[in-house]
């Protein structure tokens, strides 16, 4: 038998109650058609108008019955048994209050772009969110939301900041290690192998700094390096979940398989079907909206942004710039060798 609950003028979460109790109620002007309920199968809850055949609402209630006759005229009634005591509504589900008046909710007939499996977070109680299931279900439930994909420019107004500023960093550790170890290397070093080993150690280190940067930043709480956190986006496993370190460095050092590949790898991003690249394909993450797998999908953005945008110009015109300053080094050493 379904099961429905309701939410009373309180606002408390009612039920459950079997629908021709809810029916009854309904008669009774207990609950109207303003009155929302949910039952299993709804995504969330709605006004109990919307289930008026469902219910058998327009159905008129029984007619009172007819009032006794008088105790004078009345003949003596057999004894006959009581009829059976209408069985007692079962207790309401007694919850906190919900935390504010009203809750914004996402209307049922927005368009939803896929299904993701995600945990269900932890929220404060309102009448408007669906009462947990009583069951042990093994399997986690389905987010339903919209999830916005970061699009391929996106991705790359967040790259174009996180390697300025892993550049600025690295650039200035390297030219310390290098002011520190060349003088020792090249101390009694003929052949320049000093040299050779303290320009690798600098690699090394670089490298290790700047995939330390990545893993550490997606790996935090909120998914993001200092770029993404500037243009809106995050990168989190398929499921909606955190990566761990582990995953991070692993995804770091696919990003280089990315770009070793003529850069296709990072291209990909731009025309596969979940946007991803090589390394979220290989190491199983989504680079989303900050907003993706939340309390408040509807905050997502799918446009560009003002910080995109301005990012997206400014790299444009640093990479105009350069071309022209290699050409006219170009231009000037044929000159001289002309």
């Amino acid at each position: 038998m379904t099961q429905w609950y309701y939410a009373d003028h309180t606002p408390q979460q009612q039920g459950p109650v079997a629908a021709g109790d809810l029916a009854r109620l309904y008669h009774e002007g207990q609950v109207d058609d303003a009155t929302l309920v949910w039952r299993e199968g709804l995504p969330e809850w709605q006004p109990l108008a919307g289930f008026t055949g469902e219910l058998g609402l327009d159905v008129v209630g029984p007619p009172a019955p007819p009032a006794p006759a008088p105790a004078a005229a009345a003949a003596p009634a057999p004894a006959t048994e009581p009829p059976p005591a209408t069985p007692a509504q079962e207790p309401a589900l007694q919850l906190e209050p919900m935390a504010a008046a009203t809750t914004e909710t996402r209307p049922t007939d927005a368009p939803v772009a896929e299904t993701w499996i995600v945990p269900e977070p932890a929220r404060p109680y309102t009448p408007y969110n669906a009462p947990a299931s009583s069951g042990h279900e093994a399997a986690a439930p389905a987010f339903q939301g919209e999830i916005v994909l970061a699009g391929f420019w996106k991705r790359v107004a967040a790259y174009l900041v996180d390697s300025l500023i892993v550049g600025v960093v690295g650039g200035m550790i390297g030219f310390v290690l290098g002011l520190f170890a060349l003088p020792l290397a090249m101390a009694g070093d003929e052949s320049g192998a000093g040299a050779v080993l303290v320009q690798l150690a600098i690699q090394l280190v670089s490298m290790a700094i700047t995939a330390a940067y990545y893993a550490g930043f997606h790996a935090s709480r909120g998914g993001a390096t200092p770029g993404k956190m500037l243009i809106g986006i995050k990168v989190v496993r398929t499921d909606g979940n955190r990566i761990s370190v582990l995953r991070g460095v692993g995804r770091y050092f696919g990003a280089l398989l990315s770009g070793l590949v003529l850069c296709i790898g990072y291209l990909m991003a731009a025309f596969t079907e979940r946007k991803q690249a090589l390394h979220d394909m290989l190491c199983d993450t989504l680079v989303v909206d900050k907003w993706a797998f939340t309390e408040h999908p509807e905050w997502q953005r799918r446009e560009l942004g003002t910080a995109t945008i301005v990012v997206l110009v400014l790299g444009g015109l640093m990479m105009v710039v350069g071309l022209l300053m290699v050409v006219a080094v170009i231009g000037a050493l044929a000159s001289f060798a002309g």
